[in-house]
């Protein structure tokens, strides 16, 4: 079975959520790829309402298994929040599997941040202040901390010991704030990596299964592919890619074989349009309808 990559053709807001969830109905699995709780897919069903941040849409189809990918910045104090709401809704939430290669967001990212923003002034670029950027940034420079360090709490401590003492004196000398304390974020983290471990896998793994049974999985992408970092409206755009080769990265599979690609475009009249492609691999975001 084809892999379906869901993108927005514009800067976000399209409606992805609601496709989701229609499509999951027919569908084995559902994995957010890119992104972090800096997005949102607003889901109504019998259930009630719910804005879905982390969580990707098809968690509340009990045959669906629903996967956060490495290519998504988690911020586990959000996404626990947003597993407990499901809960509180009697909705399943065993199906869920987190990507042990998955970064997560601190609370330095958080607090740098909105100093940042608060530094560009007229220049501000409209952040959420949520962490994700720089989140984003300590991945490629490699000091970024992940899933699996949360549940190993002596990497864990040694890494972000590093990270507050080339974080604080930023935070302190620059900003002029208040230094973070070690021993307050470590404690809360590993209680939040704990209560995560559950969910947590080598999801790329679960993904190669489920194609190699010919399962059919949906991508749900974030944002829209005009705010992709490389394509988008540089440098009002969002901190990781949103193109449908994102996909592939950000979840951990092969992009070779037939592929369908599912756009939104709201610059049409109707607001339920898909716009479809077939091709060898998926083809890019930004070609023109």
């Amino acid at each position: 079975m084809p892999v379906h990559v869901i993108l927005g053709g514009q800067w976000g807001d399209e409606g992805k959520g609601k496709i989701v969830d229609m499509l999951a109905e027919n569908a084995d699995m559902v994995v957010r790829f890119n992104g972090g709780d800096n997005a949102g897919h607003t889901v109504v069903n019998p259930h009630g309402e719910f804005r879905l941040h982390l969580v990707p849409s098809g968690i509340f189809h009990s045959r669906v298994t629903c996967i956060i990918g490495n290519g998504v910045a988690i911020n586990p104090g959000s996404l626990l929040e947003e597993i407990g709401l499901l809960q509180s809704h009697e909705i399943d939430t065993s199906r869920l599997f987190i990507s042990d290669r998955a970064h997560i967001i601190m609370p330095y990212h958080i607090l740098l941040d909105s100093l940042e923003e608060k530094a560009r002034g007229g220049s501000a670029i409209g952040t959420t202040m949520k962490g994700i950027g720089p989140a984003f940034a300590d991945k490629v420079s490699r000091s970024g901390i992940r899933v699996c360090d949360l549940v190993n709490h002596e990497e864990f401590y040694r890494k972000l010991k590093f990270n507050l003492e080339q974080k604080n004196p930023l935070i302190i000398k620059l900003y002029g704030g208040m230094p973070l304390s070690i021993d307050a974020i470590y404690d809360d983290y590993a209680c939040l990596g704990e209560s995560l471990a559950p969910h947590i896998r080598d999801t790329h793994v679960l993904l190669d299964e489920a194609i190699r049974r010919g399962d059919r999985i949906i991508m749900e992408g974030a944002q829209g592919s005009m705010l992709d970092p490389d394509y988008g409206t540089y440098p009002f755009v969002t901190s990781s890619p949103c193109v449908s080769g994102s996909a592939s990265l950000g979840a951990g599979i092969s992009h070779k074989g037939k592929g369908q690609g599912i756009w939104r475009d709201h610059r049409k009249a109707s607001p339920l349009r898909l716009v479809r492609c077939r091709s060898r691999a998926l083809k890019p975001a930004y070609q023109r309808f």
